[in-house]
């Protein structure tokens, strides 16, 4: 269901001058070089950082800074918001889907779910994503841009102050694929895990990706204790090119080598997301050659019954067939478990809400036109 009730933005929020310096998405360690590179007094960067990180959306908010600094600051740098265009919340599990619209008129998708230890989020890096994974939404409505570490940030708080919670723990599952927004995704792990800022925990963050191989490989030299999520979707080539373009990059083979190297190099199991398809990678040879090719891994599988999404005849494996190829994958040493469904009722997977949103806008559009 839709609920009201949401936040207020600052006047001209939508204005925003994105030709200034994004603060956001700066590190403290920039911000006190700016700040005295500007003949600011250095202290004033930590006072700035930690109002930024508790998710104002104006300078005017910083109770403690002059009136002369504030309006320094506002003359030099803008703040990333995100304003709730639609929130929807499951009768079934309170889980909470939020469509949100960025400045410059974009929109993102970002999902709330409470579990026992806390509130995960899962958030978007990209508007839209390139990978056009063919059972995926997001990919149905294209790619338009990168989000930047403030944007990515942005998410998480406005979330937070419309529930009035602390969030814990964050997912890189929304929309895009955050490997293919490198730069900007390293700089928002960097920020949302200082102890001056958000303070989330490296192990309290998930970063899932369809199987970016150089990426990968970086990501194991930095040795960051983030858990790693990978699409695999199939267990071979010749299944997995169907469904993933980025196959014909990176085959299965050369991703699964990647892996290995990172899971030797961090000491961190890696996840692997399995959408259980009908037909198509359900059946019992399927279970047995991924077994064989996760052999001796540190990692885990984890089944997701795919979503049945507009535009692909997809449709989810049965939960016989779904138990049948866990219990092949335990026969072999591989432990695995079906993803918890959340916010059925609301299609919680990202990149739908979206597309219904543009859709709906074209419509209005067609009526005016005619």
């Amino acid at each position: 269901m839709e609920v009201g009730g949401l936040p207020d933005f600052p006047d001209g929020w939508e204005s925003v001058n994105l030709t200034l310096q994004d603060i956001k998405s700066m590190t403290l360690e920039e911000l006190r070089a700016d700040f005295i590179a500007q003949g600011q007094k250095p202290f004033h960067a930590l006072q700035v950082y930690r109002w930024l990180h508790r998710g104002i959306r104006s300078f005017a908010e910083m109770s403690d800074q002059s009136k002369a600094f504030r309006q320094t600051l506002s003359e030099r740098y803008y703040i990333a918001v995100a304003e709730i265009e639609q929130r929807l919340v499951s009768k079934l599990d309170g889980t909470a889907k939020y469509l949100l619209r960025l400045p410059d008129g974009e929109h993102v998708e970002c999902v709330l779910m409470e579990y026992h230890h806390g509130y995960s989020i899962c958030i978007s890096s990209q508007v839209g994503c390139k990978m056009n994974c063919s059972f995926c939404a997001t990919g149905k409505s294209g790619f338009s841009r990168n989000l930047t570490a403030s944007e990515m940030l942005a998410q998480i708080q406005t979330v937070q102050q419309d529930q009035g919670i602390r969030i814990s723990n964050v997912v890189l599952m929304g929309m895009g694929e955050p490997l293919d927004n490198y730069q900007n995704v390293l700089r928002f792990l960097e920020l949302v895990s200082s102890d001056e800022g958000m303070n989330i925990g490296m192990r309290h963050i998930s970063l899932s990706t369809c199987g970016i191989v150089d990426k990968i490989y970086d990501l194991a030299e930095r040795k960051l204790q983030l858990t790693l999520s990978v699409s695999l979707h199939a267990p071979n080539d010749a299944i997995r090119s169907q469904t993933m373009p980025v196959n014909h990059r990176w085959g299965v083979d050369e991703l699964l080598t990647a892996c290995r190297a990172y899971a030797q190099a961090t000491g961190r199991r890696i996840s692997f997301e399995y959408a259980m398809i009908s037909g198509v990678n359900d059946t019992a040879a399927c279970a047995k050659e991924l077994a064989m090719r996760l052999h001796g891994m540190l990692c885990h599988v984890n089944l997701i019954p795919v979503n049945e999404v507009k535009g692909n005849s997809y449709r989810k494996s049965t939960n016989e067939q779904i138990q049948k190829f866990i219990r092949i994958l335990s026969e072999k040493g591989i432990t695995a478990t079906v993803r918890r469904t959340l916010g059925s009722d609301i299609n919680a997977s990202c990149g739908q809400l979206r597309r219904r949103y543009q859709e709906e806008v074209a419509n209005v559009a067609d009526l005016h036109e005619n």
